[in-house]
């Protein structure tokens, strides 16, 4: 088997073992564990907070001490082991610290699975800029493979989702022992400070204003992009409350719906190379802003009948929105970056996006949701105003007794019924991502060098 049909494999099972249930996750919490929703957030922050310093930590490691390929079987082992335990737990306090730990072990390998993709097609002269972006795009493959599969098999709010993560995580590991081989590249010298010793040189990036104004944009987008993670899927799940909508296709398979945005993944990182060296890193990046922008934008105002166009057209944005920064951030670091930080610097970057940006995004979305954009109803009336039906509809009757609310005889409700008001949170984080854009567009000066581009690919 070839290099490239090597790691066409990786790339598919990488994020295959994450959409199993990074999408459907939210199915599981708030309707089978009937969880209460302000500790969501932190389910996603979990991945954040172990992106803070595990891809830099293991990064270093495969710099210095362990041929990376090995770090990265290993790290995806553990993750299995970890997933298969995760369905056992009653609580949702215990599960964010479960889920925590498995994070530790699966967020460090998407920067590992870079380092060592990058590595073996140099080494064997192939073109990573024309290379590259075809044997990602069998990692986005994979990720809708897993989504159709946990949607398909009835496990969207189910334990099963973790198992089949689980058992394609262990094939994983052991199929990591059979790559290419990337030894570390910064071997200890003499006479070394302590900063070379420790591999921390990466952090020195920060010291060039435009790497450093990089990675800050890089947190907030990373931000963006926890969003449309956290609350996609129960975004389009939600529409079964309205009457009108409940036996929709979008509410049946709103998984299926939401593996449009991967679908369209697959189609803009075949784009990357194109865009890259007609309009550079900085116009590509930027036109990736302005799709966060429209993604958001689309969502607030769409529906599962006359607004459906919306609801697909916002997850063929996402293909640009998610490819344009990542991939391309990711190249820009490669290119700017020595053979002997390489897996620090993606480690950096992987910190920065979906450490600091994930913790930043899941934490303040959850807080904000709950607070500012969260109804409550304390009567039928109300409900049945919102939801666009009499009082007396069967429908908006049974979604009541569901929640296990009781109706008095003038229409109260024994206990408020709470419900999302998803167009304004989606205007509110498009807002915030036209922020993100323009000030991008006004602060990081970078002119594109043709030049640049070649460079990334040898």
């Amino acid at each position: 088997m070839g290099i490239k049909n090597r790691l066409v494999g990786m790339s598919f099972l990488q994020f295959f073992v994450w959409g199993a249930w990074l999408i459907t996750i939210a199915n599981y919490w708030f309707g089978t564990r009937q969880w209460d929703g302000t500790q969501f957030g932190l389910v996603f922050a979990t991945m954040g907070f172990a992106s803070i310093f595990m891809p830099t930590l293991t990064g270093i490691i495969a710099d210095r001490w362990i041929n990376a390929e090995k770090l990265y079987g290993i790290m995806h082992i553990l993750y299995a082991a970890v997933l298969f335990y995760l369905p056992q737990v009653g609580d949702p306090a215990t599960f964010i610290y479960v889920m925590f730990a498995a994070m530790c072990f699966y967020m460090p390998t998407i920067s590992l699975s870079n380092s060592v993709s990058y590595a073996a097609l140099k080494s064997n002269g192939y073109d990573v800029i024309k290379d590259f972006p075809p044997i990602r795009v069998w990692g986005t493959i994979g990720f809708i493979a897993a989504m159709w599969i946990t949607n398909l098999t009835g496990s969207k709010a189910s334990e099963y989702q973790f198992y089949i993560a689980g058992i394609a995580a262990v094939l994983l590991g052991l199929y990591a022992f059979t790559l290419p081989k990337c030894p570390p590249q910064n071997l200890t010298k003499e006479n070394s400070s302590l900063s070379e010793t420790l591999g921390l040189g990466a952090f020195k990036l920060f010291a060039n204003y435009k790497m450093a104004l990089f990675f800050v944009f890089s947190m907030f987008l990373g931000g963006a992009l926890q969003l449309t993670n956290a609350y996609g899927d129960v975004f389009l799940d939600e529409f079964k409350h309205f009457p009108k909508y409940e036996n929709s296709f979008v509410v049946e398979y709103s998984t299926i719906i939401m593996s449009i945005s991967q679908i369209s993944e697959t189609l803009f990182i075949l784009a990357i190379p194109f865009f890259l060296r007609r309009f550079g890193i900085k116009q590509v990046m930027l036109i990736s802003m302005f799709a966060w922008v429209l993604r958001f934008g689309l969502f607030a105002y769409g529906d599962p009948t006359t607004g459906l166009w919306m609801i697909i057209l916002s997850c063929i944005v996402y293909g640009m929105a998610f490819d344009f920064f990542n991939i391309s951030g990711s190249l820009f670091v490669e290119t700017n970056t020595s053979n002997k930080i390489r897996s620090s610097a993606q480690g950096l970057f992987m910190m920065m996006t979906n450490g600091f940006g994930a913790v930043f995004g899941s934490v303040v979305s959850g807080w904000m949701i709950e607070k500012y954009f969260t109804r409550s109803f304390n009567n039928s009336g109300e409900l049945a105003t919102f939801l666009e039906t009499e009082p007396a509809n069967q429908s908006m009757e049974s979604f009541v007794t569901g929640q296990g609310v009781q109706v008095a005889a003038d229409g109260s409700f024994n206990n408020a019924i709470m419900l999302r008001d998803w167009p304004s949170i989606w205007l509110a984080f498009a807002a915030y991502a036209l922020v993100i854009a323009i000030a991008f567009a006004v602060m990081f000066k970078h002119k594109h060098d043709p030049k640049e581009v070649a460079n990334i690919a040898h």
